[in-house]
Parts: structure tokens; C-alpha cells; sequence
């Protein structure tokens, strides 16, 4: 490669290299303009793009309660007062919105004390899987309520109450 001798302010030559093209002319022609563009500037850059949104994956996808599960959240929420019992208006059919009405004002989950919390909930599906018995065990601070319904599953393929109890309420409740 030919090298070219530049001269320093002290006067001593010093060596360098020559650019790629003809002797005095620079990269990317004689205009000073190259890959980086006018002479002394750098290319624009464009910004960023945001990150797409992503899709939530079979990975990433929240796992889906079981409906005796998301029943027994819901009616947690009704008898210890934190939903009205209108809540479940379009969830209960036959004689468990009346059993509710019922059983609502009266159920000790209504304490002053702390919150009451889902412990466990079970199931057991009929032969016919268009109804389903469900129990659950809930906490109350250091004690512990058993509640009992049913889910009968309607034309439309939607889970419905269908029964309640809570700790014999349900039974006791009920006019003579």
C-alpha cells in the first residue's frame, strides 16, 4: 500500500497510510461525502421502534380457574358482604337467588373481623356432567366455615347456582 508523508508542526515528516482510492482523494469520492455521509456528520439514525405487544403464549396465558372455583370466589364475595346479593342475579337460577337473599344477612361471614378467604374448594361431577356438587372451606381469621352448592350447566353452556349452604344456613333458612 502506498503511504503518503504528512508534515507536523515541528517539521518531521510522519508516515501514513493512503486511503483506499486514486493519491487525494478520500473515501467515497472527492467531494468528502462516504458512508457516513457530508464530511464530519454522522448518518441519521431512525428512532427506535416501540416493542410490539406481545401476544400472550400458551406459556404466558393466565391459567383459567375451574368454574366450581370462580362459584365460590363469587358467593364468598355476596354472604361476607363485599357484593350485593344482586351480583348474582344472572348466576343462580331456580330457588338459589331466594336461598341467598335469605341466607345473606344472616351468615356469620359478615364480621367486623378480618376478611374471609377461599381455602379449598372440591368437587364431584354428576355422571351426566350437567351438574356439579361443590364444597369449600373458608377461613375466617382462626376459624374455618364449610360451604356446600350446586352448578347445573344450561343450555347456553354456561355454569348456574343452582343451590347454597353455609354451615346448615342453607337448610335453616329455608320457610317450613
Amino acid at each position: 500500500m502506498p503511504t503518503t508523508t504528512l508534515t507536523t508542526t515541528a517539521g518531521t515528516p510522519r508516515p501514513r497510510r493512503a486511503p483506499g482510492g486514486p493519491a487525494g482523494t478520500r473515501p467515497g469520492g472527492p467531494t468528502g461525502t462516504g458512508p457516513r455521509g457530508p464530511a464530519g456528520h454522522h448518518p441519521r439514525t431512525p428512532a427506535p421502534r416501540p416493542p410490539e405487544p406481545r401476544t400472550p403464549g400458551p406459556r404466558t396465558r393466565p391459567r383459567a380457574l375451574p368454574p366450581h372455583t370462580v362459584f365460590a370466589e363469587r358467593l364468598l364475595a355476596v354472604l361476607s358482604g363485599e357484593r350485593p346479593v344482586h351480583w348474582m342475579l344472572g348466576h343462580t337460577v331456580g330457588e338459589a337467588y331466594e336461598q341467598l337473599v335469605r341466607i345473606a344477612p344472616a351468615t356469620p361471614l359478615r364480621s367486623h373481623g378480618p376478611r374471609p378467604v377461599l381455602r379449598r374448594c372440591s368437587v364431584q361431577l354428576h355422571e351426566d356432567r350437567s351438574a356439579l356438587e361443590a364444597f369449600a372451606t373458608i377461613a375466617t381469621g382462626p376459624r374455618v366455615r364449610a360451604m356446600a352448592f350446586r352448578l347445573e350447566l344450561g343450555g347456553d353452556q354456561r355454569w348456574r347456582c343452582a343451590a347454597v349452604e353455609l354451615d346448615g344456613l342453607g337448610t335453616a333458612a329455608r320457610p317450613a
